[in-house]
Order: structure tokens, then sequence, then C-alpha cells
């Protein structure tokens, strides 16, 4: 039988410095921190070969003397939990295993002088070994350098990837801590070449523009929420104003960076009936709690919590989140894209010879783009789903143009609505635009606890689908008749559809229940109940909205502006595409020389 033994200390370190240093930007993050917690006003960083080959931090905090940075070298020693109340730590690092972990790992050098001291003290550690102490000169603070990192540790060196890579992971902390302490400035250089600087004393919003798009200043909306004891600031982009990957949503819980499943899947819920499945928000959020709502003590990294009311915290940020975005009204990210931009030029066109008409005629000749529109929808929609009621406009006074969204003036290619505006020319994507309006009208109708109008099959339907899928869309059988979508189970793999909405009397029913068990099937088990029906509120007003290719007269035209003008989220579609778009006067000029 193998003999029990006590392992030495050498290698209980080496053990535990694999929780809690994995790659350069692990240990990177951890001395950053240290730095935040001793009050730094600037922090350096620098870097060599992405981490790989070094890396230095220093700061002007308040520094150690000689004794401290003895204990601060030692396993479970810290300054930053002056009692034994773990659960209301107030600082990013409290563990006190940082420092004896990287230097288990690596060649790792402290020069320090506290505020006040004639002198500093140098300490150097050669994975766990100490082979300097020494004074050194040095301003009052801190700097610390990390050499040689798994150099006797060849299993663990093999893992890490390129320089690249571990430059991309290790500039992603520094951007996240710098945005979680804008009191703060910092500088990060890599090989000799400077990459970041950001001021202290800066504003929230302008650290978070400044390190994540400066597009958010134009295309963002300003988050501030309190309730009770809880508080939610911070910066979030508009939906039009995404990315196709999650690296662009950054969390802060009380100052700390976190990457936490709940708190990604509130601001997925939030967006929810805004953006395509494959898109994502863009933004930074900044939720403050009372220490002891929640457990940081979770994971020696310090990137995961634990709350103790989850849903109170899932609902917050969803609420703080739409409540904002709903305050932006029909704003969206409104730059065109740069290659249709490109095509607005001059060219000759060659036209056939014709007779030049009277002069007289060309006056005569009404606009077809309007007078020649269709007459007003008469469609079976009820008149809460339908197009906005048309109002007519006197005959001897021309429709205004200081609306928001101008007045219509034509339609091309029976799809995109063309308006005119004091400030510009705006175009209107119809189908994208009513679509929005009919999910806004279909949430509010089921928030006043209305039930939609429904339209009974003459001979009920089957739609045949997986069982599992029956199973889901069965479960949400309820929910569904309130939206006027009656069905029920019809065998084991089919379900049986009775009535469905007014709205969308002469639609596919068989793609619309499958259309609503997909969305039950990616998003139902991790969403809650208002979110999945936000999902398949939004399904049915994608296939009751106008489509593409419908004629519209004027009036129709006009109504759905002035609607857009009023309803939330108007900007964008269900899908987070833009719903309409200006060309200001001055492009316009610029596009003809003008300018």
């Amino acid at each position: 039988m193998p003999t029990i033994r006590r392992l030495p200390e050498t290698l209980i370190n080496r053990i535990a410095a694999g929780e809690v240093v994995e790659r350069p930007a692990s240990a990177l993050k951890e001395l950053v921190e240290n730095s935040v917690d001793a009050g730094a006003g600037t922090i350096t960083v620098r870097l060599v070969e992405g981490g790989l080959g070094g890396i230095e931090v220093t700061d002007d905090g308040c520094g150690m003397s000689p004794a401290e940075m003895a204990l601060a070298l030692e396993r479970h020693a810290t300054s930053k939990l002056p009692d034994e109340q773990i659960e209301l730590v107030a600082t990013l690092g409290f563990r006190g295993e940082a420092l004896p972990s990287i230097a288990s790992v690596a060649r790792l050098m402290i020069e320090s002088r506290p505020q006040g001291a004639d002198e500093g003290w140098r300490r150097t550690v050669d994975h766990g070994a100490v082979i300097e102490d020494s004074p050194a000169a040095l301003p009052p603070g801190t700097r610390i350098r990390v050499t040689e990192l798994f150099g006797k540790v060849p299993a663990r060196r093999k893992f890490l990837r390129s320089a690249r890579s571990e430059y991309a992971a290790c500039l992603d902390v520094v951007r996240r801590l710098a945005m979680a302490r804008p009191d703060i400035g910092f500088v990060l250089e890599h090989d000799g070449r400077r990459i970041m600087t950001v001021q202290p004393g800066e504003g929230l919003a302008a650290r978070v523009a400044q390190i994540v798009a400066r597009e958010l200043t134009r295309d963002g909306v300003a988050i501030e929420l309190e309730r009770g004891a809880a508080r939610l600031t911070g910066l979030a982009g508009l939906p039009t104003f995404n990315r196709g990957v999650a690296d662009h949503q950054y969390l802060f819980v009380n100052g700390r960076p976190v990457k936490d499943r709940l708190l990604a899947g509130a601001v997925r819920g939030a967006y929810s009936d805004m953006l395509a499945r494959d898109r994502h928000a863009v933004l930074a959020l900044f939720l403050e709690l009372p220490p002891e709502e929640l457990d940081v003590n979770v994971h020696p990294a310090k990137t995961e919590v634990r709350f103790r009311d989850p849903a109170f915290v899932r609902g917050f940020i969803v609420s703080g989140l739409r409540h904002a975005l709903e305050q932006a009204g029909q704003r969206s990210a409104q730059a065109p894209a740069a290659p249709a931009m490109a095509n607005w030029q001059a060219e000759p066109i060659a036209v056939a010879a014709q007779p030049a008409p009277a002069l007289g005629s060309l006056f005569a000749r009404e606009y077809s783009g309007v007078r020649d529109a269709a007459p007003v929808w008469r469609g079976a929609q009820p008149p809460d789903l339908a197009l906005p009621a048309a109002r007519a406009e006197p005959a001897a006074e021309a429709p205004s143009i200081a609306h928001p969204l101008g007045v219509a003036r034509g339609q091309v290619a029976q799809t995109y609505i063309v308006a005119e505006a004091e400030d510009g020319l705006v175009i209107v994507d119809q189908h994208a635009a009513h679509e929005r309006l009919v999910l806004e009208r279909l949430k509010a109708a089921g928030a006043q606890g209305a039930i939609a109008a429904s339209q009974a099959l003459l001979i009920p339907e089957v739609v045949e689908l997986d069982e599992p899928d029956c199973d889901r869309v069965e479960s949400a059988a309820a929910t569904l008749a309130s939206f006027g979508l009656a069905l029920e189970r019809f065998g084991p793999a089919a379900l049986l559809v009775r009535a469905v909405p007014a709205v969308l009397a002469k639609g596919d029913v068989q793609a619309l229940v499958r259309d609503i068990a997909d969305d039950l099937a990616q998003n139902g088990a991790a969403l809650m109940l208002e979110e999945r029906l936000d999902l398949v509120l939004a399904t049915m007003a994608c296939h009751g909205s106008v489509r593409a290719g419908r004629i519209l007269s004027v009036a129709e035209m006009n109504a759905l502006l002035r609607e857009m003008e009023v309803t939330p989220r108007s900007g964008q579609c269900n899908h987070g595409r833009p719903t309409w778009v200006k060309l200001a006067h001055g492009d316009i000029e610029k596009l003809f020389g003008r300018k």
C-alpha cells in the first residue's frame, strides 16, 4: 500500500498556482488588481512578447516596507481583510494567493517604496527560492517584474498560445480594469510600443467609449437605474450597433470585471426582440450591490460571482436596459455602409433619342410616385395590427416636413418609403418598420391583459414536428392562446391548429408553428417566461407585418411614419437592423459636388 506523505512546500505552491496563474494574462490581472487596491493614481504596464517574455507593472500607490514585502510573498497573507468577514470584502484581491503563486512558477522581482520612506527595497524570488534582498532606488510606489513564466514547468509552458494570442488576452485584462476605474490613469506598452493611454479622472461614459468604441457616444444610450440598494450604470449600444461576437460586452459587479452566465443571459434577454440570434450587443454595465448580497469567493480567479437573489438581478438588468433603449425612441445607428455610399457617383448614362416634350406638359404631369400610388389598404387585418390608420391631408394644405421623419414623397421598388424632412432625406424599410410597430402593439396588448383577435380555421391544420418540439409548444399552449393561436396535441409528433391570430389569417400556419417551436427550442430552457413570450411575439410580428413589394398609398406611408415617431425602439426592426436611414442635406450636396 502506498505511503501517505506530506508534499514539499514548493510543490504545493506550484499545484495551487495552477488555479490562479493559467497564462500571462492571469498573472497580469492579479498584479494590476493589487495596484488598484494599493490606491494607485496611475498604473503602467509593459509587456514583452505578449507577456511570454516578461510583464512589468508599475504604480504610485502606498508601497510596502521590506517586512511587508516578505510577508506578501507568503501564501494566504493579505492586507485586504482587516477582519474575518469575507462576505464584506470591498477590494479586488483578498485571498493572499496571487504573489506567492506567481513567484512559484516564474522569476518575480518586487521593488517597493512606501510613501514618505527614504529608500525602497528589492526582493527577487526565482520559482519559489529567494535569491536577492537589497535596497533599491525608485519613486514611491511599487514595481513588479515577472519573467521566465513556467520556465521550470515545461508541461505548463507548452500549453501557452502564441505571443499574439497571449497579448490579446493581456490587452483585454487591462481594458476591463481601466473601464472599471475611470479615476485611475492606465498606460500599456507592448514591445516598446505604446498601445493605450487613458488619463485619470475621466467620466465613466467617456472612458467606456474611448476603450470600447468611440461610436458609442453617438450610437449608445446611458444607463442609470436604482432600485433600493442596487444600482445599474453604464453605456449600451443601440441594437443596430452590434457585433458578430460577444467580445464587446463588459460586465462589472462592484467594480470587479466578471464573466457571469447570469449577467450575460440577462443582456441577451433584454435585446431578445431587437437582435438577430447571431448578433450581439455592445455595452459596458456596472452593477453595484451590497457586499452581503453576493459571493465573490467562488473561484481563485475571482471572475465568477454568485448572487443571493439571482431573479432580482436578472430582472433588474433586463428592465434597466429596456428602459434605456426605449428612451432612445426611433434612434438607430445611422452610418451608411461605405461600399453603398461609394456607388453614389455621377456617371454618363446612355439615353436613346426621344422627341423633346412640350415645356408645359412637363409641369402639368403629376408625380407618378405619389399620385399614382395604390388606394388605402383594405385588407383583412384587424384595425389594431393593420397599417396605421391613414389621415387625409387638407386639400389646400401641403403636408408639413417638420416631423422628425418628414413627409412621404414616394415609394421605391415597392419596398422603401422616401420621405422629405427638414434636415435631409429619409428612407424607410416598410417591412422592417411595420414589423417593429406590430410587435410593440402585440406586447402592449399582452401587458394590458387583452386577448388578440382570433380567426378559427374552417379545417384545422395538422403540423408535424419532432416529439420534443411538440412537448415544448404544448407547454406554451395557454400563453399562445391569449394571442389568438389555439392548438392542441394530435398524437406524439403532431399538433392540431384550430385558430390563428387574425393578423395571420392568410399566413402560412405550418411555417408559423415551426418558427415558434424553433424559438422555444433554442431559448426556452434558458429564458424566463416573459422573454420566451417576446420571442414568440417577434415571430408573429414578422409573419403579420406588411411585406416588401407591397404598394402603399401616400396616406399609408405618412401614417406609418407618424406611428414610428411615437413608438419605442422603432429605429430598428426585431432583428437589429435599422428601419430607416437619413441623408443630411450636406451629404446630398457633397454627392453633387456642391460642397
